[in-house]
């Protein structure tokens, strides 16, 4: 199972090429067997870009969340114990959505897919696969 970064399901859906082939490999083979997740937060964070004009989905957020949820997409909900799981992260990344959804690959023993240097170059247990690769 992996958990995808935003960054790495808006290229998945949008712009596949800035996804490494290994990348994209992986998630089309997992997404076909109903193991590829994204944290709720990723929602959330993916409506504050569009709402500051940094992303355009072309369609409304829950319409874009409904038909990739129906696609296959897992959704994985926030709860107190990934929210006690991202303060492991508080001295690694500022941005509270990128903790959420580190904690939530944890929490869940999933794989992270994300580009996202700091979280790729820590030495944690957190597996993780770089999305640019």
């Amino acid at each position: 199972m992996i958990v995808l970064d935003t960054h790495a399901l808006l290229w998945s859906q949008r712009d596949p090429k800035q996804l490494g082939k290994k990348a994209l490999s992986l998630i089309e083979r997992l997404w076909g067997a109903g193991a590829v997740c994204v944290s709720a937060i990723t929602f959330w964070e993916l409506g504050q870009l569009e709402e500051r004009k940094r992303v355009n989905l072309s369609v409304s957020m829950r319409t874009w969340r409904i038909a990739l949820l129906n696609s296959g997409l897992i959704e994985l909900p926030l709860n107190g114990e990934i929210a006690l799981r991202s303060l492991d992260f508080l001295a690694l990344h500022a941005d509270p959505a990128d903790r959420f959804i580190a904690a939530t690959a944890l929490v869940h023993d999933a794989s992270l897919m994300t580009a996202d240097e700091k979280l790729l170059d820590w030495h944690h247990e957190l597996k993780r696969h770089d999305a640019r690769l």
